[in-house]
């Protein structure tokens, strides 16, 4: 009897010591997604146009100002590959503009910035500059 109880109590020490057991440093670092923002400056038919936006885990939003004051806001789908991130995109805009598409790319040449080119049917063509976190 004394031997079934040493024993059940070796295996419980076993596996409590295997459950708290140290692990190796890099098994337990998650790399947590950030958020990256992008101001984007641009022009259709003479005007100035902007935006500001972020991306997050493959998809983007994107707040801008277009022609004549139409205000609105995209939807954007990231392909996420390393250096290079094309983008599609959905939007709505005031001032009878209804809806708008967008396509452009991204380019991370350095670790914490990114640049990109892009289009907009109601703000044109448009140039980006953003950071990474």
């Amino acid at each position: 009897m004394k031997r079934a109880f040493i024993g059940r109590i070796l295996t419980a020490c076993l596996g409590f010591s295997a459950l708290f057991a140290a692990q190796p440093a890099d098994a337990q670092i998650v790399s947590v997604p950030k958020p990256q923002p992008w101001i984007s400056v641009g022009g259709k038919d003479g005007d100035v146009t902007y935006a500001v936006g972020a991306k997050f885990l493959g998809y983007g939003v994107e707040l801008g100002v277009g022609e004549d004051g139409a205000v609105g806001v995209d939807i954007l789908q990231f392909l996420p590959l390393p250096i290079v991130s094309p983008y599609v995109g959905l939007g709505y805009y005031t001032e009878d503009k209804d809806f708008a598409f967008s396509g452009g790319v991204q380019l991370s040449p350095g670790k914490n910035f990114f640049v990109g080119a892009g289009y907009n049917s109601v703000r044109g063509f448009n140039g980006q500059l953003g950071i990474k976190f």
